[in-house]
């Protein structure tokens, strides 16, 4: 069972006893991303999120801060998502001090040298560039983009080379007084640790981290009438594909159905995707689908990597399976989605950060942390009739989105299969 308690400038602490375990994990989660940044400043949450880890007064460097940690054998990394931002750390128990204080030195007292900057400026770059390079990153990009066409959602975390060349030392700064706040934060600590103690040594570490007013997000929308599809050429061996409507939000109380759903038609080696278009029709190699989910918004996604020649035959098996997911579940079907959903769930909530992450995110984003049982017991609610009614809801022709990267020239045969 797991402890909350909120200091008096407004962040909230999560703490979790893990006897069994040797390890104990550090997680902060603020409440920053693309979501709440304007078009000039895309990317400007990833990019600060690297420079917390470039230097402060005491550790003058990103190695001397990555030696504290990776010297005691534990690691250390930090993430940013469409709506929140991450920094991690996870040591054995008697770390914990070592890690909270890397943690909370580069949160608060990083340096943002102009030298720094412009030096992780052609290193965000060339990430993107990375990116770009990778069909498998690219095309999950322009699937986005056309699910929430000029929206927050919709646009790649890093920012794009445009918008991370022209973000300055005095954006950065202004755009960290406005969203790193202790009231936009969460320090989840799971492992082997005293709670007591734990909640003791952050409040001291962080009872004068000044709060101030929070900015809100930028919302979006999936207002969509018609199928929408954007190729692009590549002279690679493979099509990457992805094929996906709008799904629901984290809010929505059809969001484990949407999860069944994914896992019926996509996820595992027994699923329907993978067993027909994979292993009886050997029109691709990775074919898996998941789905998403954001505050105001969601989806569910499927990705392949196809011969270029059969991208035709790819699309029409998987649609077809589509199709075929809003005709007929099996009771067979949604007994093993719901053992999968259930087992994946507990076993990944026998690692400490796993279980930091799960009620530190939760915290976050939801303002409210279900037990691993009660999720299970919402799982366990989901109806066949429930799956039907959202199948039927959410899978249909009009709200068919499809990204296609690699040596792909057929778009109008391709146009004419995005029905249901």
């Amino acid at each position: 069972m797991h402890q909350k308690i909120t200091l008096d400038n407004g962040l909230r602490l999560l703490t979790c006893n893990m006897p069994h375990t040797r390890s104990v994990s550090v997680v902060f989660y603020l409440g920053v991303g693309p979501r709440y940044e304007t078009d000039s400043e895309a990317g400007i949450s990833h990019f600060i999120e690297h420079l917390c880890f470039k230097g402060t007064e005491k550790r003058r460097s990103s190695k001397e801060i990555s030696e504290a940690i990776e010297s005691v054998g534990g690691m250390i990394n930090g993430g940013t998502d469409k709506e929140l931002t991450t920094f991690w750390c996870r040591v054995t128990s008697q770390h914990f001090f070592l890690a909270l204080d890397v943690l909370v030195d580069l949160l608060r007292n990083s340096r943002f040298d102009a030298n720094d900057i412009d030096r992780e400026r052609q290193i965000i770059i060339e990430e993107i560039n990375m990116s770009l390079d990778s069909p498998r990153q690219r095309v999950a990009m322009l699937f986005d983009e056309l699910l929430w066409p000029g929206q927050p959602l919709g646009r790649d975390i890093a920012g794009s080379k445009e918008t991370v060349t022209s973000i300055t030392q005095q954006q950065m700064l202004d755009f960290l007084s406005h969203h790193y706040l202790p009231n936009n934060t969460v320090v989840s600590v799971a492992g082997d640790i005293e709670q007591e103690q734990v909640q003791e040594v952050i409040s001291q570490a962080l009872s004068d981290w000044t709060s101030n007013k929070l900015s809100t997000g930028f919302p979006n929308s999936s207002s969509q009438e018609a199928a929408r599809m954007h190729i692009e050429f590549r002279d690679t061996e493979q099509a990457h594909l992805c094929l996906g409507v709008p799904g629901l939000s984290f809010f929505h109380p059809d969001r484990y159905a949407v999860d069944l759903l994914s896992i019926i038609l996509g996820e595992g080696m027994s699923s329907r995707l993978f067993i027909t278009v994979r292993e009886q029709q050997g029109l691709a190699y990775d074919i898996h689908s998941y789905a998403d989910h954001f505050a105001d918004s969601g989806a569910v996604i499927i990705h392949a990597g196809v011969d270029p020649g059969r991208t035709e035959d790819a699309l029409r098996a998987i649609i077809d399976q589509v199709a075929k997911l809003k005709e007929y579940i099996s009771e067979a079907e949604i007994d093993k989605a719901k053992e999968m959903a259930k087992g994946r769930l507990l076993l990944s909530l026998e690692n400490s950060r796993n279980v930091a992450a799960w009620l530190g995110a939760q915290e976050l984003l939801t303002n409210r942390i279900l037990t691993a049982d009660e999720v299970i017991s919402l799982v366990e609610a989901v109806t066949t009739e429930d799956l039907k009614r959202i199948a039927q809801q959410l899978l249909t022709g009009e709200k068919l989105n499809l990204a296609i990267v690699g040596p792909v020239k057929e778009e109008e045969s391709l146009a004419q299969l995005l029905k249901l």
